[in-house]
């Protein structure tokens, strides 16, 4: 038997209360009306020291389909003995060839689409490189999915499917496929720029401000254009306005 005093049983039951009674939450379900979804990337991006990049497909809920070889020299033997079958022979020999053929269709087909995945992420590596070295949104280059197909020879729509709703995993952390796409902006000087680069610098002077003293567009636009990003007033308004980012005086604390 335990022996504690009143003081403590208060301190233990306080503690206990703050436990998560259901931990398994975590991993995923409902959590006040939210449901929470674990990730599973869809290919791994490793960036090495020397600045090389490689990747490799989750192929982890995919095992190694085939068909069984038995049974495909079955069918095809029986195929030359057709004539003197029964027609009860004969149709079971047919539903086995159309399963045999529907099978390898099948097999064919998640060939195509794990190729057509490998020749899209070679071609987001490629295009967006600097990003993969140094995880930097800044880095990110205007990229459509009009450029990867043009890149990859592949159809836009066959780019959109296959990047569609997939991730990948970063020495920068886990990404939508998504988020290495972005359109450009083109400034005065013909100068192309990735949209999401502009809002992630525009986002770091904005948050590193002091909150007593906030820049306004005016002094931002100036600031954006020495850091290479050289974007009027009024398009620095527009991205803040789109990031959340109230004016000047409603930023001032």
């Amino acid at each position: 038997e335990l022996n504690i005093d009143d003081a403590t049983a208060d301190h233990l039951g306080e503690e206990m209360r703050k436990l998560n009674p259901k931990p398994g939450l975590a991993l995923g379900g409902i959590v006040g009306g939210d449901t929470i979804h674990q990730i599973t990337p869809d290919v791994y991006i490793d960036t090495h020291e020397d600045g090389t990049v490689t990747f490799a497909l989750n192929s982890s809920d995919i095992p190694e389909l085939s068909i069984t070889p038995s049974f495909l020299d079955m069918v095809r033997q029986d195929q030359g003995n057709a004539d003197s079958m029964s027609r009860q022979m004969r149709e079971a020999l047919i539903y086995a060839r159309n399963k045999v053929d529907l099978a390898q269709r099948f097999i064919d087909a998640l060939k195509i689409r794990r190729n057509t995945l490998t020749i899209a992420v070679r071609a987001i590596i490629h295009w967006q490189h600097r990003f993969f070295e140094d995880g930097d949104d800044a880095s990110l280059l205007p990229m459509r999915l009009k450029d990867i197909a043009e890149k990859t020879g592949l159809d836009i729509s066959t780019i959109s499917r296959v990047c569609n709703g997939k991730y990948a995993q970063t020495r920068w952390g886990i990404f939508p496929f998504r988020h290495f796409f972005s359109d450009s902006y083109v400034t005065d000087d013909g100068k192309e720029l990735s949209t999401r680069s502009i809002k992630a610098a525009l986002e770091e002077l904005i948050k590193g401000e002091d909150k007593t003293k906030p820049f306004n567009d005016e002094t931002l636009a100036q600031m954006m254009a020495d850091r290479g990003f050289p974007i009027a007033r009024r398009t620095v308004a527009k991205y803040r306005e789109m990031m959340g980012f109230p004016v000047a005086r409603m930023r001032k604390e």
